[in-house]
């Protein structure tokens, strides 16, 4: 009778053991996408940034690497990180949602729409870069901090934010426009092309190799990227740049640019190959830390 008894009593205990960590579990799996993008997003930022801002110059001013170099080199080592703050924010935080809103819209529109494989994570991808887009002020504020001619009116992450504060909000949105179609279209793409060119690439047996072909996938995948999307960039870079005044539209600022650098594509492309190495090595770094997160978190 009493092994009876404890024999009814055991599995209450066991089944609430269970239920206890069964949520912890699916919590931290649910969220491990956001973490693993956050953290990928840092580590690209922190060894990125300087070839960035050289990048940042060529598209602002339209001027040759070297000159880019050294106007940073006259500014001084002080000023080399002077920006650092809004896209280690920015980025920190769109890429826990690209990647982990990407895998939660993915999950919920397979349940709810019966749509091939590939239009609902297009939709996915579309809707995770949209929400991206909310940032938006971040990358306003790092384009001012980067721009010298914006060196006296503030010299901190605050400042600027207060700075625009008197233009009421929509001035912290200046090129939506721009980042909301660079977003999307990107997304659908890195999304849509990242397992293809990774299954071109030579089987990975070890740890190390898994790591070397996340890198070449998401380098060659960001490299095309970044210069398929690089004129909108430019004209992105232009529109937030400026503080006050008209909200001129996408087309209008673009063919000022293109009549300033006398209608030539070459010079609408400077800093373009800047750009394609870097993000070579910035998308490597992110998918291959995204990844190696990925499998052991």
């Amino acid at each position: 009778m009493m092994d009876s008894e404890a024999h009814e009593k055991r599995p209450p205990i066991l089944t609430s053991s269970k239920q206890d960590i069964a949520p912890h579990i699916a919590s931290v799996s649910e969220m491990k996408h956001y973490l693993c993008g956050c953290c990928a997003a840092f580590n690209n930022i922190a060894i990125t940034f300087p070839i960035q801002k050289v990048l940042f110059r060529q598209q602002l001013y339209g001027i040759k690497t070297r000159d880019a170099v050294l106007q940073l080199r006259r500014d001084g080592f002080r000023n080399l990180y002077r920006g650092i703050l809004p896209p280690l924010m920015q980025k920190t935080t769109t890429l826990a949602l690209m990647f982990g809103l990407y895998e939660d819209l993915s999950c919920l529109l397979r349940k709810h729409i019966s749509s091939p494989e590939f239009a609902t994570r297009s939709m996915a991808a579309v809707l995770a870069g949209t929400t991206e887009a909310i940032f938006t002020p971040l990358e306003r504020v790092q384009t001012l901090l980067q721009d010298h001619k914006h060196h006296d009116k503030f010299t901190n992450t605050y400042q600027a934010f207060k700075a625009l504060k008197c233009h009421g909000i929509r001035e912290y949105y200046r090129g939506l426009v721009p980042v909301l179609f660079r977003n999307g279209f990107s997304n659908v793409l890195f999304f849509g092309l990242r397992g293809p060119i990774k299954e071109q690439l030579p089987t990975a047996t070890t740890h190390r190799a898994h790591l070397v072909n996340d890198f070449i996938c998401g380098g060659l995948l960001g490299a095309m990227l970044g210069i398929l999307f690089f004129p909108v960039n430019v004209v992105k870079t232009r529109m937030q740049s400026q503080i006050g005044g008209e909200f001129q539209s996408f087309p209008k600022v673009f063919q000022k640019i293109w009549l300033e650098r006398d209608r030539k594509l070459t010079n609408l492309f400077r800093g373009a190959h800047l750009n394609y190495h870097r993000s070579l090595i910035s998308w490597g770094i992110i998918n291959a830390t995204y990844e190696f997160l990925l499998k052991i978190i």
